[in-house]
């Protein structure tokens, strides 16, 4: 049956609608066609990168190259373009499942591939014309040339909008002439092309360009940058000194080349997402096999709680992590072919459909680069003294993983966005937070139930935990936006507060969903272990969001109106059954050093 529009939940809407769990997508939904392009990934990544990745660590540039010509030939640069371009036009969910099992073997490669088929390929494929298609498009799809993205500068960060690069146009009108410096250019070193963003006159905003590298048009290169990690992966600066660009090489409209830096953005997030789920389940699966062989007081060290809590985390956060990508880019992927159905362009039905979801691709953004940070961490620690040897794969795993905070717009620059974002949303009304809000105020005015719920069900007190957590993202996100009103993004650090609340909901919730899910089909003895990761996730939600919250509250109420805010929280964080947080962990631990890999 077709969903429809309205049928499918917007953008931020999960935090004031419930999402029933069949409506939820699943990694364990992948079709047989999305899991024979999983399975021949894996053996393409180990085959051609984990079998080399002490190669990729040595500064490798023509290594990542090759391997990026390999993939090429299995048409894995062109999953996400269309088939009238050379590419395979697969289904948003099977471009991220690509992207999750390319990236996690070395983030030299993830950068690459990354940067080439996201960043360097997308902003043409959604915003060129037909002929600019029709010629860059099968050139990138096909691996015959590389593409780069030349957005940051010295001085334009973060503030993307600020950059000095100028576009002037020639006395006949027929080109325009590019000058400026850009930076941290990744594949800089092989791209044929660069996609380029410079400022017409004094223009409010920037414009992007489609450039041809040609070094005799104006065109130098840096040296290639020492950089912390992805140490094979091409990263330049790149000078452009009055390089001839053909007036018909502009991309999209003049001044449209903000919005288009922010809506690859978008993709890029959730993407970037992905392509820290496979690092997390092989850091997992190395520090399991090490605990399970290194012997200590003569027991391997993997029957030590104190190695327990570690590999139980990690286990968890890798599954959480799957959940919410997939959840994510289901949502996306329904909402791309109801605009297609309704007769819109390829281009415009995907910039649409991740537009709308552009709260939770910065939620998954944040969420899954610190889970994939704190991983590759706790598996030096797991190593111990090997773990910071460069002779195993911890360190340059955890020298990797950094650069996913920085990525795609810093983590703090994304807390603030996800929650600016849907405050938007509210005001637009797409989605309906005054409502819901005002109810908690009147909840809390109210006297509180003392019955004794039924709890008989598996994960059901789990579930009405994530009804209370979300009423305490709307009473202290409410009471923000009720004290300062549009002044509220000047204060950075209730924000902040405001956004971690906001990320835990997301991603317990879609842990929880995909659990609930899979008891109704596999049944509950069969999810035993999911439960507990499940519910280990939701304990350290609940503990976040407690301390998030007194955070939040302090800094913007006193008095009566903070005691009363204070025991909302209280209320809205509290168990009527703790759960033994120790026997989760076991649980979920003993799972994995029993299969000795990441087995979920």
């Amino acid at each position: 049956m077709q969903t429809t529009d309205k049928e499918l939940t917007r953008g931020g809407q999960f935090l004031v609608k419930e999402t029933p769990a069949e409506d939820v997508f699943t990694p364990e939904d992948f079709s047989e066609e999305q899991q024979m392009m999983r399975d021949s990934v894996k053996e393409f990544v180990d085959r051609e990168i984990w079998a080399k990745k002490e190669q990729f660590e040595k500064k490798d540039y023509a290594l990542t190259k090759s391997v990026m010509d390999k993939a090429a030939e299995l048409g894995l640069l062109g999953v996400a373009v269309p088939e009238e371009y050379e590419g395979l036009g697969m289904g948003f969910v099977t471009t991220m499942l690509v992207c999750d099992y390319i990236s996690g073997a070395t983030g030299s490669f993830a950068t690459a591939f990354g940067a080439h088929t996201g960043i360097g390929t997308m902003p043409i494929t959604l915003y060129g014309t037909e002929e600019q298609k029709q010629k860059y498009v099968p050139k990138l799809a096909t691996g015959e040339w590389y593409g780069a993205y030349c957005l940051t500068e010295p001085g334009a960060g973060s503030d993307a909008n600020s950059g000095k690069t100028k576009a002037v146009l020639s006395e006949d009108g027929t080109h325009y002439l590019i000058s400026g410096q850009k930076m941290w250019i990744s594949n800089a070193g092989f791209a044929s092309l660069f996609i380029v963003f410079a400022r017409i006159e004094d223009d409010k905003n920037i414009t992007g360009f489609i450039v041809e590298n040609d070094p005799s048009n104006g065109i130098t290169l840096g040296e290639e940058e020492h950089k912390l990690g992805i140490h094979s992966s091409s990263t330049r600066q790149v000078f452009f000194s009055e390089t001839k660009v053909p007036v018909e090489n502009m991309l999209s409209e003049r001044g449209n080349g903000f919005k288009i830096a922010m809506n690859a953005l978008n993709i890029g997030r959730i993407k970037l997402a992905a392509a820290c789920l496979d690092a997390q389940r092989r850091v997992t699966t190395e520090a399991v096999k090490y605990a399970n062989e290194r012997i200590q007081f003569k027991t391997p060290i993997a029957k030590f709680g104190a190695i327990k809590a570690k590999l139980a985390e990690m286990a968890t956060n890798a599954y959480v992590g799957e959940s919410a990508c997939y959840r994510a880019a289901k949502d996306i992927e329904n909402r791309i072919e109801i605009r297609l159905s309704d007769g819109a362009s390829h281009s415009e039905a995907e910039l649409k459909g991740v537009e709308e979801y552009a709260i939770e691709c910065s939620i998954l953004k944040v969420a899954v680069s610190e889970d994939c940070q704190q991983c590759t961490d706790e598996g030096i620690q797991i190593f111990g003294g090997m773990g910071f040897s460069a002779d195993t794969p911890m360190e340059s795993a955890w020298r990797d993983a950094r650069i996913s905070r920085i990525y795609e717009g810093t983590n703090e620059i994304n807390r603030m966005l996800a929650v600016g974002m849907l405050i938007k949303k509210a005001m637009k009304g797409h989605v309906d937070l005054l409502g819901p809000a005002m109810a908690v105020k009147d909840e809390l005015m109210g006297i509180p139930s003392f019955d004794t719920p039924d709890y008989s069900e598996a994960l059901s007190e789990e579930k009405e935990m994530i009804t209370k957590l979300k009423k305490a993202f709307l009473m202290v996100a409410g009471a923000g936006v009720q004290k300062y009103g549009p002044e509220l993004e000047e204060h950075q650090q209730l924000l902040m507060a405001a956004a971690d609340i906001l990320i835990e909901i997301y991603m317990a919730e879609s842990a929880l969903l995909r659990t609930e899910k899979n008891i109704k089909r596999f049944g509950e003895e069969s999810q035993a272990h999911q439960i507990a990761m499940t519910k280990l996730n939701l304990f350290n939600a609940v503990e976040k969001i407690n301390t998030k919250g007194k955070e939040g509250i302090a800094s913007l109420a006193e008095g009566d109106e903070q005691r009363m805010m204070l025991m909302g929280l209280k209320r809205f964080t509290k168990y009527t059954n703790l759960p033994n947080v120790v026997e989760l962990r076991n649980k979920i631990a003993e799972k994995v050093t029993a299969e000795n890999k990441y087995c979920f």
